[in-house]
């Protein structure tokens, strides 16, 4: 009796995905970085309002820069202005197209709500902490 739960208990086990292969990417790699944002600066005021993405170039930012996003009062999001499904390269920058960000390369758009897109693999994701008027962004 034991050895058939277990078995079971096994199935279940096996069977549940983490769901991270969207964010597994080949093509994309794994920077660790850490850019603090100020939201008083002119530059970053658009994360004040909510649904008003803006891109950030900085040099430490992302593998070619980050779309960042404010939601509501308390969410914001980050993703990487990289297109997710190709090799960084000249012209694989996203830019935004109201609220998606658009591949100039394939023409694939990804929505800055979710990041997912009409392609085999979603924006990279970064984590996004508040600290008052202070936004850090890191991977």
């Amino acid at each position: 009796m034991k050895n058939w739960l277990l078995c079971i208990f096994l199935i279940f086990i096996c069977a549940c995905s983490d769901g991270t292969q969207r964010y597994n990417n080949p093509y994309l790699p794994n920077y660790s970085f850490s850019v603090d944002i100020n939201k008083n600066l002119p530059l970053y005021s658009g994360l004040n309002s909510p649904i008003n993405p803006i891109i950030i170039r900085e040099a430490t930012a992302g593998i070619t820069g980050i779309i960042a996003m404010k939601i509501s009062d308390n969410d914001y999001r980050a993703w990487e202005l990289s297109c997710p499904n190709q090799v960084p390269s000249s012209c694989s920058k996203m830019t935004l197209n109201g609220l998606n960000a658009k591949c100039s390369c394939d023409n694939f758009e990804y929505s800055l709500f979710t990041g997912i897109g009409n392609a085999p693999y979603s924006m990279k994701p970064y984590r996004v902490e508040i600290f008052g008027d202070l936004i850090r962004i890191s991977n």
